[in-house]
């Protein structure tokens, strides 16, 4: 008898009826997969959670037969029967359960069902359909397999960390808002008038605590709420595989969380070569053009501003003359794009940024097509193909602009284009940390310093001289995980000195008065011994989505939000009474 059936009304789960049941009485429920009356017998595929098996029901039980011929597809039954050999010829290889089927002789409808709004078992089922009637949804085999592949990953992750000695605390749900990122949830206090809890955007804060608590390893499978934009991989609502480690280098906290994923996709059968390849920040950008590159497919952006330095195309030589760069990528196999599919890219690239597109396709036979190729010598057009690595039938892009933007831009324009071609290896998985982040960024709107990442992240000590006179050029240490070009987490460690703290506050301007407003619990728990610390957080949805390599996170969550941020079938969010409002001393406008 399995697990599933040891503390309920059945013997068996139908998916786990075989050969080693043969003979024995079987007590089954589910639901009605299919129903087939074939004159003499009635089939039907009884399903559950475990997967589905045939029963067949005979003329000669009488009450059974009676019982088969009202029952319809999602109806609930609960069956009796005996296991026995299917017949020669009528065995289905694609079931562990093909080789047998039940012999019922009793059928009780424990509940019936209308006709649902599309196939259980239908491959092409509009979402927005299969959203409002999540609960059918939920019943097909996908979907099932996909929410208990997360729950075997969950399992994986905790018993990975348990193993590596964390211990699992809750953070609070109901806390400060932090203007910081994305914008907050906020939940009105009724018994504190005219205050507001945020629901947390992460747990930072609170297991920076736990680190000066003593806890040395804590995580928690954290729920996150950020009110942004959706998308195919985000939500506003998600789950987070969140750690945090004290006494640990950036190394070992790589090290260590490299197990972890390792054992995480083992679930697929999927071997991670470890350890990881790392990339720091900066070659990202310049090689591929963003801080997240998917390395299953070439195209790497190339720097030819030394080439083209003094040629004849002015929108080139003053571009490198005035400071700038100009960078291009190959485009393998795109020599015979027609002119319009090239001016489709211009657009792209212009939507992205750039002033133009310049570009050179090299015809399979040989000859040079180009509205450029005139402005340069034999010699620099030959330079040009060898530093971009490219052969007969490619099509060379060129963006002439700042360095880093030029190198944005032809990212977007690879990404374009590996999926327009089909360069992207579907079964595929390339990992990658990568490393140094700059600590900060420039923010034009209020003309100051922005922390990359959050104003606790540690600044690499080499570079610490740096935030006197270069801040833009301190490296921090932080680090991301980008699988096929997603990132799936990351983290960093973090700043336990004190008067270092203060140094950043001031550099990104903050006071002490509003850096104690906003943190001001963290900071005053550094006064009290603070140890070195750091750690990362995972996104479940994300991970999982990848593992399954499913496009969007939607598929892995048991009910996700719309794009518009509602949830189809219970008609989140609502209006509430005036009553509520009044209790929580709001007035809408």
């Amino acid at each position: 008898m399995d697990e599933l059936a040891r503390f309920a009304m059945r013997t068996n789960t139908c998916g786990t009826v075989t050969k080693n049941n043969l003979g024995d009485e079987v007590i089954l429920t589910g639901w009605v997969h299919t129903r087939r009356d074939h004159g003499g017998l009635v089939f039907l595929d009884l399903r559950d959670r475990s997967g589905i098996v045939q029963v067949v029901v005979d003329p000669t039980q009488h009450a059974a037969f009676e019982t088969a011929h009202t029952i319809r597809s999602e109806y609930v039954l609960y069956i009796t029967g005996r296991v026995k050999e299917r017949p020669a010829g009528t065995i289905n290889p694609n079931l562990p359960t093909g080789e047998v089927e039940v012999e019922a002789y009793n059928i009780k409808i424990l509940n019936k069902s209308k006709t649902p709004p599309f196939e259980i078992d239908g491959t092409s089922v509009d979402e927005v359909l299969r959203l409002k009637y999540r609960y059918l949804d939920l019943r097909r085999a996908d979907m099932q397999h996909n929410l208990m592949t997360r729950h075997k990953v969950v399992t994986r992750v905790r018993d990975y960390l348990n193993n590596n000695g964390f211990i699992e605390i809750e953070t609070p749900m109901l806390t400060k808002s932090t203007p910081e990122g994305a914008r907050d949830f906020l939940v009105p206090s009724r018994l504190q008038p005219h205050h507001f809890y945020a629901l947390p955007q992460s747990p930072q804060l609170f297991k920076q605590v736990l680190m000066v608590a003593g806890f040395e390893r804590y995580y928690q499978l954290a729920r996150a709420f950020r009110d942004e934009d959706l998308r195919a991989d985000r939500q506003l609502e998600h789950t987070q595989i969140d750690m945090e480690m004290s006494f640990m280098t950036e190394e070992g906290i790589l090290e260590l969380v490299e197990g972890m994923v390792r054992d995480v996709f083992e679930i697929a059968d999927v071997k991670i070569p470890t350890p990881i390849q790392r990339m720091t920040y900066d070659e990202a950008i310049h090689r591929y053009g963003c801080d997240k590159p998917d390395l299953r497919y070439g195209m790497e952006i190339e720097d030819i501003s030394d080439i083209v330095e003094k040629a004849d195309f002015k929108v080139f030589a003053n571009t490198v003359k005035n400071g700038g760069a100009v960078r291009g990528i190959a485009a393998p196999g795109c020599g015979t794009f027609s002119r319009s599919r090239i001016d489709e890219l211009t657009e792209f690239a212009a939507s992205n940024g750039a002033k133009g597109l310049a570009w050179i396709a090299l015809e399979p036979e040989g000859n040079v097509r180009s509205p450029i190729a005139k402005f340069f010598r034999e010699d620099q057009i030959e330079a040009i193909i060898k530093r971009l690595k490219a052969n007969p039938g490619d099509l060379l892009l060129f963006v002439a602009d700042k360095p880093v933007k030029a190198s944005s831009i032809l990212g977007s324009l690879r990404i374009k284009l590996a999926d327009q071609i089909g360069l992207i290896q579907p079964d595929v998985f390339n990992f990658l940390w990568l490393v140094d982040f700059p600590l900060f960024g420039w923010d034009e709107d209020e003309n100051r310093l922005d922390p990359n990442h959050h104003p606790f992240t540690m600044p690499r000590v080499e570079d610490i001289p740096l935030l006197d006179t270069e801040p833009l050029k301190v490296r921090s240490y932080a680090y991301d995980l980008i699988i096929n070009g997603t990132e799936v987490g990351g983290g960093s460690l973090r700043i336990y000195d004190q008067g270092l703290q203060e140094k950043i506050f001031e550099l990104i301007g903050l006071n002490v008065e509003e850096a104690r407003e906003k943190f001001g619990f963290l900071l005053e728990a550094f006064e009290y011994g603070a140890p070195p610390h750091g750690g990362l957080a995972f996104g479940l949805d994300r991970l999982v989505a990848i593992l399954l390599q499913k496009k969007t996170i939607r598929e892995v969550i048991a009910f996700p939000k719309t794009q518009t941020g509602s949830c189809l079938m219970s008609g989140a969010p609502d209006t509430v009474t005036e009553q509520q409002l009044r209790e929580l001393h709001i007035k809408l406008s």
